[in-house]
């Protein structure tokens, strides 16, 4: 199951001369069959202004047989790319540029979550790779204008986000690592 859609400027076939950091698919492919990859995971929330998480964003998307599910900002981390770069670029890729993302000032996750291609290894699961993500929860200030396979945003309070009804919508154990995201910042009941 695909969860993203390949960004505009990433080549598809292989070449003498491909974007820098990018793969084709293909070559891809073949990557995710022998490496795990290195992925950044967001949970956009609004804070009030002591802090607080007010609001969390959970995204909305279509899956290619057309089941809709939630998921939250995520993607791969570029060859040379910084963690906060990676970060933004997903952030404002999947949340549109208007999104005001306000980075944590260090780059620790509150989560390392590791995504496996066979259930029961771990919470988290990925048809396609093996996977370990780092997650961060980033306050959001803007207008979020979701863009690329991102149908809407929803924005939810903590107790809402934590609910069973959400995290049985969420794909691949995510409802566990949102869980996990209200914990860090106290916000689990």
């Amino acid at each position: 199951m695909s969860v993203r859609t390949p960004d505009p400027d990433q080549p598809q076939e292989p070449s003498s001369n491909p974007t820098p950091g990018w793969l084709s698919d293909i070559e891809l492919a073949e990557v995710r069959q022998r490496l795990p990859l290195l992925y950044v995971e967001a949970v956009p929330v609004r804070v009030d202004g002591l802090g607080i998480v007010t609001e969390v964003g959970v995204l909305l998307r279509a899956t290619p047989t057309g089941q809709m599910t939630r998921t939250l900002v995520s993607g791969r981390v570029m060859y040379g790319e910084t963690l906060r770069d990676a970060l933004f670029r997903h952030l404002e890729k999947d949340l549109g540029p208007m999104a005001f993302p306000l980075l944590p000032a260090s780059p620790t996750p509150f989560h390392v979550a590791e995504y496996f291609p066979m259930p029961g290894i771990s919470a988290y699961t990925d048809d396609r790779q093996h996977a370990v993500s780092l997650a961060y929860v980033v306050p959001v200030t803007g207008t979020c204008d979701p863009r690329q396979d991102a149908l809407e945003i929803t924005w939810m309070t903590p107790e809402e986000a934590q609910s069973d009804a959400v995290s049985d919508e969420m794909e691949g154990g995510r409802g566990t690592l949102l869980r996990l995201a209200l914990a860090s910042v106290g916000r689990l009941r």
